[in-house]
């Protein structure tokens, strides 16, 4: 019985089709059943209805075999590779049983492949992001503080009516000069490396505020243990994403800014009063975030805040972050 349960799935149909014809013959033999030479109405009902239960029986045996198949199949569509640690449940025995299996190690493959590629995607896309940053610095903010310098010589010595022009480019040059810092500092976090991770939560929000106008509230639970450089990254660029998406999505008025600890895990949370309602659409920024949370092996979830608004939490396992 044990060998009939390996079979492959086209012997298993010949066989329980030959089981099923094989009764039949049986029957026909062993009954006392006669068609006549020209078979009567009532011998021709007979044979139809003995046509009709083997139809039957086989069609029963067969829906037993790919019913499992069936359920597969559907279940199949189902799965998200955003979303990974799916596994569909395997029957017992039978060729739907070793198909799940196969069909859940490939999934498992996929997923670490995905998880790798996301990792060295992430890394090559932070390397860009310090080269850009350490460019804008080094070259083109040193160029405009030689204008600036420029332009406050030329003060000393213009004239009147030209001054107040000069004055004016000095004051432009002054706010393109703070707007390629800013920009910098958000494509290379060095505050993370000087300041450390709840000093640059906190800066992130205050330049919220500057910017938006949006009154952040911080909440940070003392005692929070030192994290790996990996982790503080991952835990900043996700409330950076998170606080640019309450800033130009959801016109809200205040935010809540948290990091926490909540049993074995890091917990940031990021919780608007803005207009985030129905179906959260998973755009370009949310799917960044998502994969930063895998690449620290974490969770990242979004909901909706009761009486409105939009809150976003990552988890992390503290024994898979600590330094």
């Amino acid at each position: 019985m044990s060998g009939d349960l390996s079979l492959p799935l086209f012997w298993r149909v010949c066989l329980i089709n030959g089981v099923v014809f094989g009764l039949a013959v049986v029957v026909l033999a062993f009954s006392p059943a006669t068609v006549s030479a020209r078979p009567l109405w009532s011998e021709i009902g007979v044979l139809a209805g003995g046509l009709v239960v083997i139809c039957l029986l086989n069609g029963l045996l067969l829906r037993s075999v790919l019913r499992p198949l069936d359920r597969f199949t559907a279940v199949m569509s189902s799965i998200d590779m955003r979303h990974p640690g799916r596994r569909l449940e395997a029957p017992r025995g039978g060729p739907a049983g070793e198909l799940v299996a196969r069909f859940n190690e490939m999934l498992e493959r996929l997923e670490e492949e995905r998880a790798a590629s996301t990792v060295r995607a992430l890394q090559a896309q932070e390397a860009e992001r310090e080269r850009i940053a350490r460019e804008l610095h080094d070259e083109i903010g040193q160029s405009l503080t030689a204008v600036l310098l420029s332009l406050k010589q030329a003060l000393l010595i213009a004239p009147e009516d030209v001054a107040a022009e000069l004055e004016m480019a000095r004051e432009t040059t002054r706010t393109s000069l703070e707007e390629v810092r800013r920009i910098s500092q958000r494509l290379r976090p060095g505050v993370l490396a000087d300041l450390g991770l709840l000093n640059s939560l906190s800066s992130l929000a205050s330049e919220l505020t500057a910017r938006a106008g949006v009154r952040v509230q911080r909440g940070f639970a003392p005692g929070l243990p030192q994290l790996s450089a990996e982790a503080e990254l991952v835990i900043y660029r996700v409330a950076q994403e998170a606080l640019t998406n309450v800033a130009r999505h959801a016109k809200a008025s205040e935010v809540e800014l948290g990091l926490t600890r909540r049993g074995d895990r890091i917990v940031l949370r990021v919780a608007d009063n803005g207009i985030g309602h129905g179906v959260l659409p998973e755009g370009a920024g949310i799917q960044g975030m998502r994969e930063r949370a895998q690449m620290a092996a974490g969770e990242l979830h979004l909901h909706h805040r009761e009486g409105g608004g939009t809150v976003v939490e990552l988890e992390l396992l503290m024994t898979a972050v600590i330094a």
